[in-house]
């Protein structure tokens, strides 16, 4: 069973320096059609102006993965991390039993662009922790690069469930498949440009849910970038 949800259905909030589009459920934007979707709980697409950013807060029992696009995103928490994250690096928290953090724009002149990402862990109160890794375009090009996964393998980052997230820059029909194993669903997230997956057309912001079908295949791209979550279906 194939579901899309597009780019205009999601949540939107303007706080004047945040720009942010939800996919899911989350803060002042509630859908009851929209609460997650398996262990993925939010994808949250932030526009940060300069100078601007989140101040110390709090999370717990939650991974999250910052993805992002351009600009910088400087990253500090009571863990004692601190860095400047820019396009190629993905960020992954694990708050377990809680971890307090701030995320900020630190450039005077250019947009902070990301999106976070997180899922429910499969274990609960676990040490928090931080990892960085970096994927260049080249990286993603024509391929299904894994950026986050259960293991870590191929320098992914490592999450505390039993998913894996792929990055790729797709043109033109030079696309492999990706096939899911039994028992898997797939989210797909297009982040830039246009897309075909399984006869269904997709823009930037735009959402293909998987339940039942197990083969991914790409038709058509023209300058795509895109996410793809192969995770336990239970």
């Amino acid at each position: 069973m194939l579901s899309i949800t597009k780019s205009h259905e999601r949540g939107h909030v303007q706080h004047g320096w945040l720009d942010s589009r939800h996919s899911f459920s989350f803060g002042s934007y509630y859908n009851p059609k929209q609460m997650g979707f398996g262990p993925l709980r939010v994808i949250n697409e932030d526009r940060i102006e300069p100078g601007q950013g989140f101040g110390t807060h709090g999370h717990e029992n939650m991974e999250i993965v910052s993805y992002v696009l351009s600009g910088s995103l400087e990253h500090k928490d009571n863990m004692g991390n601190g860095s400047v994250l820019r396009r190629g690096q993905v960020q992954r928290m694990s708050a377990g039993t809680g971890v307090l953090h701030s995320e900020f724009n630190p450039s005077a002149t250019d947009e902070s662009h990301f999106l976070q990402i997180w899922l429910y862990p499969n274990q609960k109160n676990i040490e928090p922790s931080y990892e960085e890794a970096v994927f260049n375009d080249e990286d993603k090009q024509d391929k299904w690069c894994l950026i986050a996964s259960e293991t870590g393998e191929q320098g992914a980052v490592r999450i505390h469930q039993d998913a894996r997230l792929y990055a790729g820059i797709f043109n033109g029909q030079q696309a492999p498949e990706y096939t899911l194993s039994d028992d898997r669903i797939a989210y797909i997230h297009v982040v830039k440009g246009s897309i075909t997956i399984n006869g269904q057309a997709l823009l930037a912001g735009d959402a293909l849910k998987l339940t039942t079908e197990s083969l991914i295949q790409i038709q058509q791209a023209n300058n795509a970038e895109v996410l793809l979550f192969d995770m336990t279906a239970h």
